[in-house]
């Protein structure tokens, strides 16, 4: 046998160990559910332009935070808030110079029914709405916004009967899809699309009504001083995937 065919798949090993970082690799990462279809955008991007693949698990930033803590094997959180990233840095689990804010994220009270849902929120105060979806407040930053959002309007109490809960955005989201409730409070990027939305109707809540939704991510323990893990923070800033951020409705 040749020898050169027997040297070249060890030099393609050594020159990938050489330069290590140019080399593809996967990173592990948990992703609050409202930002999922940005998300599954912004990783096909990055895989693109880094070689880098991000697997993805879309779920409540509570709920990671917990998983997390008893050694889930996520190497980045993208959060829907600041506060878990934070406790995981002050816990030892994660790493505290690589959080970032990502994303500020706006709620939405939104349904499915092209008319139903009015420029001011009144819909909430119809005593023909049986059901009102969002997601839990004790686990999801947006369900938490939901409840400030009604307790703002002096309605929350009025609704307790009506209301629907769901573990997490999607799950909030899919409620009010299925019909089995009229109306939810939803993140905007799950119905709108540059600037849009894109089916339905929707009042975004003003931003007065709740306290702001400060999305941060961080690298995890696991991922310190891996090159997928800081290359994704990196992307997460480029003007790429800022430009889809932006086109899901998010500030930056």
């Amino acid at each position: 046998m040749n020898r050169r065919f027997l040297l070249r798949p060890l030099l393609a090993v050594a020159l990938c160990w050489f330069f290590r970082p140019a080399c593809a690799d996967q990173v592990q990462v948990a992703v609050a559910a409202n930002f999922t279809a940005p998300m599954q955008q912004i990783a096909v991007e990055f895989e693109k332009a880094t070689g880098h693949k991000a697997v993805l698990v879309f779920g409540a930033t509570g709920k990671f935070y917990a998983q997390i803590s008893n050694g889930a094997p996520f190497e980045v959180l993208l959060a829907a808030d600041a506060a878990t990233p934070g406790r995981l840095v002050a816990e030892g689990n994660a790493v505290a110079d690589s959080r970032m804010t990502y994303a500020i994220g706006k709620l939405v009270l939104w349904s499915a029914n092209p008319g139903l849902v009015d420029d001011k929120g009144e819909v909430l105060k119809r005593s023909d709405i049986a059901h009102v979806a969002y997601c839990n407040p004790a686990l999801a930053p947006y369900g938490a916004a939901a409840v400030e959002t009604m307790q703002a309007l002096g309605v929350f109490d009025a609704l307790q009967p009506k209301l629907v809960q769901g573990e997490n955005i999607t799950q909030a989201y899919q409620f009010v899809v299925s019909g089995n409730a009229q109306i939810g409070f939803v993140a905007l990027s799950q119905v709108s699309k540059d600037g849009r939305i894109a089916e339905g109707s929707a009042w975004i809540v003003p931003a007065g009504l709740y306290q702001p939704i400060r999305q941060d991510a961080v690298i995890l323990a696991r991922g310190r001083g891996k090159p997928a893990a800081e290359a994704l923070l990196k992307f997460l800033r480029s003007d790429q995937a800022v430009a889809i951020i932006r086109s899901f409705g998010y500030e930056l």
